[in-house]
């Protein structure tokens, strides 16, 4: 009995091996392809972008995204040298480098990476003083980077930043930094003070100087002081009157005394 295959069968059949069997990958994607369980190499078309073309039932393509990842760590418990505890969380940019590495040197790179940078970062934190943590962020930022980029390097992936967002204190520890913070203000305010009261006080000096030298300025300034109290409209205004001013007086007294 012979066989007859429809046309309408063929096309079918066809259009089916050319979907199975011709992928398009995006600009961003890369294709690792097993052929028989192995990591096949020199396709027709390579491996991405546009079209690659693979054969049914025998090759298996993964696509893999070369664009950077930013994944998000998850608040972690971290006791600081100096014995804090603190809840830190932070976020990591990493993308594929090796496409051929993520896929066959790791199970699930983005786990793996998410999980790393959890132990890393309680690692870190852990070795360094509250105080370093909070004022000398972008060390540590650099110093996860470095250790994450390093130990990531073997599955092909790339950590390009890593940055700590929040750090949560306890109650009780916000409100000690709280009053240092207060205390320090206190202290800075009262230096301050004192170098100004200092300088005014060089300024009295210099000034006292001068109308040792010019006895006249002495006058001037007394002058210029009456005046000024006289602008507040006092009704009674009580001031001395320097004996400097009476001698010229004094003087002539004595002169007309002397000629009788």
């Amino acid at each position: 009995m012979e066989l007859i295959v429809s046309p309408i069968i063929l096309l079918v059949l066809l259009a089916v091996l050319v979907a199975i069997g011709f992928k398009v990958l995006r600009e961003y994607e890369r294709a690792v392809i097993f052929r028989f369980g192995r990591v096949a190499r020199g396709l027709v078309g390579g491996t991405g972008p546009g079209i690659v073309v693979i054969i049914p039932l025998v090759d298996k393509l993964v696509r893999v995204s070369l664009r950077t990842v930013a994944l998000d760590v998850p608040p972690q418990d971290v006791i600081t040298r100096d014995n804090v505890s603190v809840k830190v969380n932070a976020v990591i940019y990493f993308r594929v480098v090796d496409p051929q590495r993520a896929i066959v040197q790791i199970e699930d790179y983005l786990y793996a990476t998410s999980m790393m940078a959890q132990t890393t970062l309680r690692s870190v934190l852990g070795q360094s003083q509250l105080d370093d943590l909070l004022a000398k962020r972008e060390e540590i930022n650099s110093q996860l980077q470095l250790i994450l980029d390093q130990q990531s390097e073997p599955w092909g992936v790339k950590v390009s930043a890593v940055e700590v967002k929040n750090v949560d204190l306890p109650q009780e520890m916000q409100r000690v930094i709280a009053k240092q913070a207060e205390a320090e203000r206190g202290r800075r305010s009262k230096i301050i003070h004192a170098e100004g009261e200092f300088q005014a006080a060089e300024r009295l000096a210099d000034a006292a100087i001068v109308m040792s030298r010019q006895p006249m300025a002495l006058q001037l300034r007394y002058l210029q002081t009456l005046v000024e109290i006289a602008a507040e409209k006092n009704s009674t205004t009580s001031f001395p009157i320097p004996i400097d001013m009476l001698t010229p007086f004094i003087q002539s007294l004595e002169k007309c005394e002397a000629g009788e």
